[in-house]
């Protein structure tokens, strides 16, 4: 009897330890799935700027919509979109859509990206994504790489800015069509068209 009782409550230990244990969670089997997608609305963020002052994506929204874009200050393929970039922010900005840079190269520090700013005449807001955490959020691999987002924070386009580095080039401009719809309060035809440039470097 003893030795039953004692086998039953080994059995009965058992049970329980193994109800006890708990398992990790479980990691997502796609890792894009977190990422913002065409049709979702992005989440506020908050960056410094490269004198340190805090800006969140709520501040920086235009009325009409807000064009973001992770620019780097030593890609040869950003710098030759400065030009292209400012002009986007002239353009635009008196209609009612902000032009906003992210910088998320680990190896450009923020005093780098306000130096580049001032010599190439960027007069929109510059952001440094230490950590390259909303760059991972918004899936951005290149710079240049673009994303706009509606009146109500919608992604409604994501890709590069036009199909050519050399501005003489240029036959399509996807992100300048892309604003002009909103603005229009028209659909946009191309949702997304892929960025070409060079990889962000990631810490």
């Amino acid at each position: 009897m003893k030795k039953f009782f004692a086998v039953a409550l080994l059995a009965l230990c058992s049970l329980f330890a193994a109800a006890a244990f708990v398992a990790p969670a479980p990691v997502a089997a796609d890792a894009k799935a977190a990422t913002l997608a065409v049709g979702a609305v992005a989440p506020d963020f908050t960056l410094p700027d490269a004198t340190g002052k805090q800006h969140s994506l709520a501040s920086l929204k235009g009325k009409s919509g807000t064009v973001i874009i992770f620019v780097s200050t030593k890609c040869p393929v950003s710098n030759a979109y400065n030009a292209r970039m400012q002009k986007l922010a002239d353009d635009f900005g008196a209609r009612g859509v902000n032009v906003v840079g992210i910088n998320s190269n680990a190896s450009e520090p923020a005093a780098e990206v306000k130096s580049h700013a001032a010599e190439k005449g960027l007069t929109f807001t510059m952001l440094k994504d230490a950590g390259n955490q909303i760059a991972d959020r918004f899936d951005a691999q290149v710079t240049p790489e673009a994303y706009l987002l509606d009146a109500s924070g919608k992604l409604v386009y994501h890709g590069r800015i036009d199909n050519s580095r050399n501005g003489d080039s240029v036959t399509s401009s996807e992100l300048r069509d892309a604003v002009e719809a909103v603005l229009a309060g028209r659909p946009v035809e191309k949702t997304e068209v892929k960025a070409f440039g060079c990889s962000i470097k990631r810490g």
